[in-house]
This record gives structure tokens, sequence and C-alpha cells, in this order.
């Protein structure tokens, strides 16, 4: 009875500003780092040889450097420049950087798979280059590249866990303390690891409907 008390009225309220914390990081982080990836990844296809060489670089740190890494660099490292950023904003920008040089590789990918003569006839219909890109690449683009955005949104909500590490207090860092508090790590962590399976089972749901949605009848994500 004590145990189920104590689960009631201490772990399930921190548990719950937890999550909710947590929900508020992956959201904005997911659009921002998705948009971030689109950007950089049309750049590194069609930008001149400035922006795919800065696209690139940009790429090449934000993928080799640890998240952790680059986390405590926007929150320790950035006040010896005199810019000071809140845990939330220094957690949504490193989970936004970082998952928009991930994103990009999918939106990369996705956008040479497009055939060259669909290209070629938009060219002597007189679209512009910009026009090309928005009319006709990026729209069959997305979708192909929309199963490893995904997975990508999946592992985001993972890996926010990590914004406890510069003291921005979300599932983990909520569980964490009350872990501390009792010893009760199992358990604790048990529930705190249900909750984030219970997290990537509705944002892999709400992924699926939205690529079936966007299926076109006739044509799977490869065939168009």
């Amino acid at each position: 009875m004590e145990e189920v008390l104590f689960i009631q009225h201490d772990v399930i309220p921190a548990l719950w500003r937890g999550m909710i914390v947590s929900v508020e990081l992956i959201i904005p982080s997911a659009l921002c780092g998705l948009l971030i990836g689109i950007v950089i990844g049309v750049s590194r296809v069609f930008g001149n040889a400035f922006l795919k060489t800065l696209a690139n670089t940009y790429v090449a740190i934000f993928r080799g450097f640890p998240l952790v890494v680059q986390l405590f660099i926007w929150y320790f490292g950035l006040p010896h420049l005199g810019i000071y950023l809140s845990p939330y904003v220094a957690s949504v920008l490193g989970f936004s950087l970082c998952s928009g040089a991930y994103h990009s590789e999918y939106v990369r990918g996705a956008l040479l798979s497009i055939k060259r003569g669909q290209l070629l006839a938009a060219q002597s219909l007189g679209f512009t280059k910009m026009k090309m890109i928005a009319s006709v690449v990026l729209p069959q683009a997305f979708r192909r590249a929309l199963p490893g955005c995904g997975n990508e949104i999946i592992y985001l909500i993972k890996y926010s866990s990590l914004a406890y590490m510069i003291t921005c207090i979300e599932l983990t860092g909520e569980g964490k303390i009350i872990a501390s508090e009792t010893f009760k790590y199992t358990e604790i962590f048990l529930i705190v690891g249900i909750v984030y399976l219970l997290l990537t089972s509705v944002a892999s749901w709400v992924l699926h409907r939205i690529e079936n949605r966007l299926r076109l009848p006739g044509f799977d994500n490869y065939g168009l």
C-alpha cells in the first residue's frame, strides 16, 4: 500500500511534469530540425560552390560532435563569449541543429533520387531554379525522405533525455531526482522507459498516418 501511495503522490506527478517539459522540447526541436534539414539538403544539392561547402561543413561538424558536447558548448561555453542561454533554449538549439544535420542527409538522398528528366522538363517549361525546386523536386523528395526523417524524430524523442545534463529537468531528470532520493533506480527508470516507449509509439503512429496520407495512389515512395 505504501508503494502505491508513493507512486501515486510522488512519482506520477513528478514524471508528468517531466514529460510535459520533454514534449515542449521535442516539438519545436523536431519542427526546426526538419526545416533546417530541408534548407541544408537543398543547399547541398542545388547550391553554388560556396553554399555547398558551407552546408557540408555544417553537416560534418554537427554529425561529428557528440550531442552532449554540443549541449555543453551552448550552455556552458557561450557564457564565456557573453552569451547566456536558458537550459531550455540551449537544449532546443542543440537538438534542432544536430537533428537538422541528420535530416539533411535524408533530404539530400531524396533530392538526388529525382530523375534528371523531370528537371529538364521543368526548365523547358520556363521554370526558374527556385520554382523548379519548390514545385517539382521538393514535393516528391519530401515523400521519399519522410520515412528517414520520421526515424530521426523518433531518435530525437529518446536523445531529448540528455537535456537534464544541462539542468533542463525533463522526464529523465525528474526520474533521476526521485531515484537519487529513494534509491529505487530500477522501479523509477523502468517507469521512465515505459513513458518513452509510449511517446515513441505515438510518434510512430502519427508519422505512419502522415506517410499514408501523402502516398500517391499507384505509386510507392520510390516509384514517383
